[in-house]
C-alpha cells in the first residue's frame, strides 16, 4: 500500500442533497462541515452553474483552498467535483471529500486516503467522474440503524438531538484541522482527530 500523500489540500467538497427539505439530514453531514469552514474563515457560498454547485474560496493559514457543495444530487456528485478539479487542474491527491459515514458511530471522525465507496452513492459518483480514488475523505460517523432496508430512510432523516450535537462537534473538531490539512501534515491531522473517538 502506498504511503499518503503530503500534498496540501486544495479543494474541500461537502456532500450532501440540494434543497432546504435536506438541509438539516444527516446525509448533509459533509455540507454542515465545509459550510463551517466557511464561516469561520470569512467565506460565502455563490452559485457556480458551470461547476454545479456553489463555492467560495477561503484562505487559511495563508493557504488558498476552494470550497464546494454540489447542487446535483448526491448520487451525481461527481460531475460537479470534476468540473472543477478539472478547471483549477487539481489532482484527486489535493482533493478532500467531507461525507457522512454508516460505518462509524455517530459524532466520530476518520480522516483516510483512498479506498472504495462502501455503497456510499456520492462517493461512487466521485470515483467514476475522477477515474480513480486517490482523494482524502473526512468521513464523519452518523451510526448505522442496524437494517440495510432503513439505511435510505435514515440517512435522509433528520438526526435526534443528540446525535445533532455529537455530529456538530465532529464537525468543529475536523475545522480545527484545516491548518494541518492544507498545508499537506496528514499525519498531525489524523492524530488530533482520531485520538478524540
Amino acid at each position: 500500500m502506498a504511503p499518503p500523500s503530503t500534498l496540501p489540500v486544495r479543494l474541500i467538497v461537502g456532500l450532501g442533497n440540494p434543497g432546504s427539505e435536506y438541509q438539516h439530514t444527516r446525509h448533509n453531514a459533509g455540507s454542515w462541515f465545509v459550510e463551517l469552514l466557511a464561516e469561520r474563515n470569512g467565506g460565502i457560498f455563490k452559485p457556480e452553474s458551470k461547476f454545479q454547485g456553489e463555492t467560495c474560496r477561503i484562505f487559511a493559514d495563508g493557504r488558498e483552498c476552494w470550497l464546494l457543495k454540489p447542487t446535483t444530487f448526491m448520487n451525481c456528485s461527481g460531475r460537479s467535483v470534476s468540473s472543477l478539479a478539472g478547471y483549477f487542474r487539481i489532482p484527486p491527491e489535493q482533493i478532500l471529500v467531507a461525507h457522512d459515514e454508516l460505518d462509524l458511530p455517530v459524532g466520530s471522525v476518520r480522516l483516510k486516503q483512498g479506498g472504495g465507496h462502501a455503497g456510499h452513492n456520492g462517493l461512487r459518483d466521485i470515483i467514476s467522474a475522477l477515474g480513480g480514488k486517490d482523494f482524502w475523505r473526512l468521513r464523519i460517523g452518523i451510526n448505522h440503524p442496524g437494517d440495510s432496508h432503513r439505511v435510505v430512510n435514515y440517512v435522509l432523516g433528520r438526526p435526534s438531538r443528540d446525535e445533532s450535537v455529537a455530529i456538530d462537534d465532529a464537525v468543529s473538531l475536523s475545522e480545527g484541522a484545516l491548518p494541518d490539512i492544507l498545508s499537506g501534515k496528514f499525519q498531525k491531522a489524523m492524530h488530533r482527530l482520531h485520538s478524540v473517538n
